[in-house]
């Protein structure tokens, strides 16, 4: 029998297996790619994922198979790996967390291509510290109206409500704006706060913005939806790959580069992540002094009561 394949990653000896399966057909990226990926990534990355509960989006047999959307912890999973009690109604989960380079390789080597992490930390899991604005267009070729509402946003975030955001692609077809929150409000508070911010975007550009949840309703406005800011529910992590072809990656940008007409939220995938990040020693970290820019939400929501 052929010798079973494993990895030392710092400390740690990770069991691999089917390493040579073929993830992305139409691009021959192999699970073996993705461990790698997760690997050379986990320095960057796992600041980000740090006391986050993550679900995990498995594909074992590639991204044209059946995703698994996985939230609890496996049983099969090493004692190794961290976790964390999440409540639910009704009981509890127990999701696992990502605090070192080889929980990462594991992961993917489950064929957790996407990692999913909660708005909120384990030590304070009812109040989150994130706010997300995910801003979703009806197609693959409105990204430009995308990057003009995303820019807005910022301007009405920056300029009325004087909240620091930061953006990320999606690794799908939009884009994220956040804002870094002090942990104290719950999340049903957060996201009526998001909700009457999205409300003042959508009056301010009426022909390109909605806040409909309904598809049918939408027409071909990009939806401004504030629904991750719920308990328990999830975005897209810092630099996971996405289930797409050509392996895109959610990434981190400037906000100069939202106004590169060039810019594509796929642009980034696990064969150019190298470049970009060679491209970032140069310019800098886009979200490097995040944790500086925290914020409750009392003033800012007088202000946008008066917006309303």
């Amino acid at each position: 029998t052929a010798a079973r394949e494993q990895l030392r990653v710092g400390r740690q000896t990770v069991p691999l297996s089917n390493t040579s399966k073929v993830l992305f057909p139409a691009d021959g990226i192999t699970k073996g790619d993705l461990i790698r990926y997760y690997q050379e990534i986990a320095g960057v990355m796992l600041p980000y994922l740090r006391d986050r509960p993550l679900s995990l989006a498995r594909y074992p047999e590639g991204i044209t198979g059946e995703r698994i959307f996985q939230k609890n912890v496996g049983r099969h999973f090493p004692d190794w790996i961290p976790r964390a009690e999440v409540d639910k109604a009704g009981g509890e989960l127990c999701q696992v967390l990502a605090e070192k380079p080889a929980d990462l390789v594991y992961l993917a080597n489950q064929a957790s291509i996407e990692l999913h992490a909660l708005l909120s930390r384990t030590g304070a899991l009812h109040q989150p510290d994130q706010l997300i604005f995910d801003l979703d267009p009806p197609g693959d070729d409105r990204f430009n109206d995308v990057r003009t509402v995303a820019l807005r946003l910022r301007a009405i975030l920056a300029d009325d409500l004087g909240l620091t955001s930061f953006v990320k692609t999606t690794g799908s077809r939009g884009l994220h704006v956040e804002v870094v929150l002090t942990p104290q409000e719950d999340f049903d508070t957060v996201r009526e706060f998001a909700r009457q911010v999205a409300m003042v975007l959508a009056a301010a550009e009426p022909g390109l913005v909605t806040i409909e949840p309904r598809k049918a309703a939408r027409g071909d406005r990009i939806y401004a939806d504030i629904m991750r800011n719920g308990y328990a529910q999830t975005a897209v992590a810092p630099y996971s790959v996405r289930a797409r072809p050509g392996a895109p990656v959610a990434v981190p940008l400037h906000w100069d580069e939202v106004t590169d007409p060039r810019l594509s939220p796929r642009g980034v995938t696990i064969r150019t992540i190298a470049s970009r990040l060679d491209q970032l020693a140069r310019t800098g970290d886009p979200w490097a002094g995040m944790a500086r820019h925290r914020y409750g939400l009392t003033r800012p929501r007088r202000l946008v009561h008066g917006l309303a």
